[in-house]
């Protein structure tokens, strides 16, 4: 007869990769991508390395999963920010600015984390997941922009390509003050006036004003943290 799991044996299972799952992610938001190991997420963990194979085969298979949860959490907070903006201020084009301004500043506050997933080399399990990761964010703004174009808020467009255009440039300008930890105080309002101008907005500064109203304002509002 097959053996067959309880429920709490499988909720334990379930919980030691949670937490090794949470542990990857922590290394990898102080030491980044290259520095981390199986064996520091095992020693993070207070589990043998052995444990950790039997949850995931490989480093790829496990960093593929913290890129796709932390990359979840990215997308979903920019998609919120976009909504509440809407909301508040009543345009679909203050949607695409507070979704690009969050982005931005949980980036800027977690810079080793973010630049893992922008930038750093990474094996190609988990390159294919900043890939969906990037693709999954383009989707976000352009249904935005479709709405704000709709809406009669800036000329006609191809929304996919503009929102790619935008992640692509926002996504490339963020990976110098992310690789050396600091950023000049101007840098998200400077990717706000970048969006408008992408966009063909004719509200630059009410749309900024208002989108700055609407920002994170505390530190420890971190990515790992979601």
């Amino acid at each position: 007869m097959a053996y067959r799991r309880t429920p709490e044996v499988q909720r334990n299972l379930d919980a030691k990769r949670d937490r090794l799952i949470e542990s990857a992610i922590a290394l990898v938001a102080e030491h980044g991508y290259g520095e981390c190991s199986i064996a520091a997420v095992a020693q993070r963990s207070e589990v043998g390395t052995g444990t950790v194979y039997r949850h995931f085969a490989n480093k790829g298979e496990l960093f593929a999963e913290v890129f796709r949860i932390v990359c979840s959490r990215e997308v979903a907070a920019a998609i919120a920010a976009g909504t509440a903006a809407h909301e508040v201020h009543g345009t679909y084009v203050s949607s695409v600015t507070a979704s690009v301004a969050t982005f931005a500043e949980r980036a800027l506050r977690a810079p080793t984390l973010a630049y893992a997933l922008l930038a750093e080399p990474v094996d190609p399990q988990v390159d294919a997941e900043r890939l969906l990761f990037r693709e999954s964010y383009r989707n976000a703004l352009a249904v935005a922009i479709d709405a704000a174009v709709g809406a009669g808020e800036i000329p006609p467009q191809p929304a996919q390509i503009t929102a790619a255009c935008i992640v692509g440039a926002i996504g490339e300008a963020l990976i110098l003050p992310l690789a050396i930890g600091n950023a000049e105080p101007t840098t998200v309002e400077s990717f706000l006036t970048f969006t408008l101008r992408s966009l063909g907005s004719p509200y630059e500064n009410s749309i900024k004003s208002n989108t700055r109203g609407l920002q994170p304002g505390t530190a420890t509002d971190r990515l790992r943290r979601g």
